[in-house]
C-alpha cells in the first residue's frame, strides 16, 4: 500500500433536480487501498460513485482527480482511459451473452488484440470457476458467479481504482463472504485501489483498510475500519449492527 493518494475527492456536491443528493464530501483513497463507503439506504453512496464515474453530473465546485488528474467533467464512456472501472448494483452483466463475451466487452477499447487476449487469460487466473463457464450464458450463473463475471469485465480494462457498489446485495451469507475475501486477495495480488459500496457495514469492514460513512449525502465519520468498527455510537447511529 501506497502513501500516494490515486483517488481525489473535493467538495463534490450533486443534485437531482432541486434535491441535493451530495453534500461538499471530501474523501481520499491510497494507492492500493480498499475504501469501505457506508451508510443507510439513501445515504448517497450509490449517487457518489455514479458521480465519480462520470454518469451522474457534478456541481460546479467539485473536484474529482485519479492519479492527479482532474476528470470531474470528462463523459463516462472516457473513464477507462483514466484508469477506473466501475462496477454497478447488480453487476449490469449481459444474461443473453456468454460469460467469455460479457468479460470481452471490457477489453473492446483496447486496440492490440494480443494485450485483450493477456488481459482475458488474467481473468481467467483470478477466477477459476469461469473457466469452465466461459461458454456458458451469463443468466445460467449462480449469483456469485455473476458478481465474478461483473468484476472481470471491469479488470479487462485494468483499471487503477475499481469502484464496486453492493456486490453482496442479494446474496446468501456465505457468498458474500467468499466475494469480500476475493476482493481482498485481489488488491494482495495485483495492488488494485477498490472503493466499495456496501450496506453490510460489518462485511466490509472486515475486509477494508479504512472507510467514510455517509448520511443524507455528507461525510459524518470517517476512519480506519477498526475505529470504525469499535465505535459503538457510530454502529448503531449510522451503521446498523
Amino acid at each position: 500500500m501506497s502513501d500516494t493518494p490515486i483517488l481525489q475527492i473535493e467538495n463534490l456536491s450533486t443534485y437531482y433536480g432541486a434535491v441535493q443528493a451530495l453534500r461538499s464530501v471530501d474523501l481520499t483513497v491510497r494507492a492500493g487501498e480498499i475504501c469501505a463507503v457506508l451508510g443507510a439506504n439513501g445515504a448517497g453512496k450509490t449517487t457518489l460513485l455514479r458521480t465519480v464515474s462520470g454518469l451522474q453530473p457534478a456541481a460546479p465546485g467539485s473536484r474529482v482527480r485519479v492519479d492527479g488528474v482532474d476528470i470531474t467533467r470528462h463523459p463516462a464512456e472516457s473513464m477507462v482511459r483514466h484508469g477506473l472501472a466501475h462496477v454497478p448494483e447488480g453487476g449490469g452483466v449481459i444474461v443473453e451473452l456468454t460469460v467469455e463475451e460479457n468479460l470481452r466487452l471490457g477489453g473492446l477499447w483496447r486496440a492490440d488484440r494480443r494485450d485483450r487476449a493477456k488481459a482475458l487469460d488474467e481473468v481467467y487466473e483470478l477466477f477459476p470457476p469461469l473457466v469452465e463457464r466461459r461458454d456458458r450464458p451469463a443468466g445460467t450463473l449462480s449469483g456469485g458467479e455473476r458478481q465474478m463475471v461483473a468484476i472481470g469485465r471491469a479488470l479487462m480494462a485494468r483499471p487503477r481504482v475499481l469502484l464496486l457498489d453492493e456486490p453482496s446485495l442479494g446474496l446468501a451469507p456465505l457468498i458474500t463472504r467468499q466475494i469480500m475475501q476475493l476482493l481482498h486477495d485481489l488488491r494482495d495480488r495485483t495492488g488494485l485501489t477498490v472503493v466499495l459500496v456496501e450496506q453490510n457495514a460489518a462485511s466490509a469492514l472486515s475486509i477494508t483498510d479504512h472507510g467514510f460513512v455517509l448520511s443524507q449525502g455528507a461525510v459524518v465519520a470517517r476512519g480506519s475500519s477498526a475505529e470504525l468498527l469499535a465505535d459503538d455510537r457510530m454502529r448503531h447511529a449510522y451503521l446498523g449492527f
